[in-house]
């Protein structure tokens, strides 16, 4: 037999002016991002006093995380951040996760009441001062609850959640209905299982601003004791409360190091939940 002399080669694609647009673009935010990041990190190494942006440290040295390791009253906002992110981002997910669902019953009354009754909070909240008598009068202030109650009602992410549910066939929920699974079975047994890459991406979101917060304890918590780790960040930088060294590290370094330890656990967390988090970016965003 002869062999195919026709083989198929696919067509060169065109560089278009928008291409290139896009490309210089995409470089040019990158670079926005990763640029302050690595002066922080650079910083963090460097045992002198760094101004303008330097591509390595010119004096290296780990002082700087050796006092931030060794400062004990660090160890107790670090953990109180943890505390906060692991319970704040199990509440946040089961309060979506339940409320998507109860939305994603066509046959519920009122559902498309509720479901305007929720996108109107997203517009117009309560305020600042409501909230803080609201948690006043549940006598919650001084308490992490304060803290993990306004985050963990987010109504984007119900949304998203819900839209994500939405696009779950419903042929599924039928065939479950006829096998004799309730609702409840249903939510564990299928709902729950088909979700993990929107459980991973807005589990993340919600990890990233349980960690990263700094305002509702500025609010809420006037006791030195239950401070995060943010609190405690923000007082070694703006306040200069730095941990006393012997000269050979300066002030600028011990400040970088501690920034860096605050962005460590989620640089280590992200690479093992990237591939959820990808597949959920989009969540709800293509319906068939």
């Amino acid at each position: 037999m002869e062999e195919n002399k026709y083989v198929y080669k696919k067509p060169k694609k065109k560089i278009t002016p928008f291409a290139i647009f896009n490309t210089i673009l995409f470089i040019i935010i990158s670079l926005i991002i990763l640029l302050p990041i690595w002066k922080v990190l650079v910083d963090s190494f460097d045992a002198t006093v760094g101004y303008g942006l330097n591509f390595w440290p010119k004096q290296f040295t780990a002082g700087g995380y050796k006092m931030i390791i060794s400062r004990a009253d660090l160890y107790r906002p670090f953990l109180i951040s943890i505390v906060t992110t692991v319970a704040g981002t199990f509440v946040g997910l089961t309060l979506s996760t339940l409320g998507a669902y109860v939305l994603i019953q066509w046959e519920m009354p009122g559902r498309n009441f509720f479901s305007w009754l929720l996108l109107f909070t997203m517009l117009f909240s309560g305020g600042m001062i409501p909230t803080y008598v609201v948690m006043m009068n549940l006598h919650l202030t001084n308490t992490l609850w304060a803290v993990i109650l306004p985050m963990g009602i987010n109504v984007y992410n119900l949304v998203l959640m819900r839209n994500f549910f939405e696009g779950i066939p419903g042929s599924l929920f039928e065939a479950a209905e006829i096998d004799g699974c309730s609702p409840i079975m249903i939510f564990f047994r299928i709902v729950l299982p088909l979700s993990k890459a929107a459980l991973a991406a807005i589990g993340l979101m919600f990890a990233v601003s349980y960690w990263n917060d700094y305002t509702n304890f500025k609010i809420y918590i006037t006791k030195n004791k239950l401070f995060n780790f943010q609190m405690k960040l923000r007082a070694m930088v703006m306040d200069s409360d730095l941990p006393t060294d012997d000269g050979s590290v300066s002030s600028n370094t011990i400040q970088n190091a501690a920034i860096i330890v605050a962005i460590i656990p989620f640089m280590i967390l992200y690479p093992f939940c990237q591939d959820y988090f990808v597949q959920g970016v989009n969540v709800g965003a293509v319906k068939e």
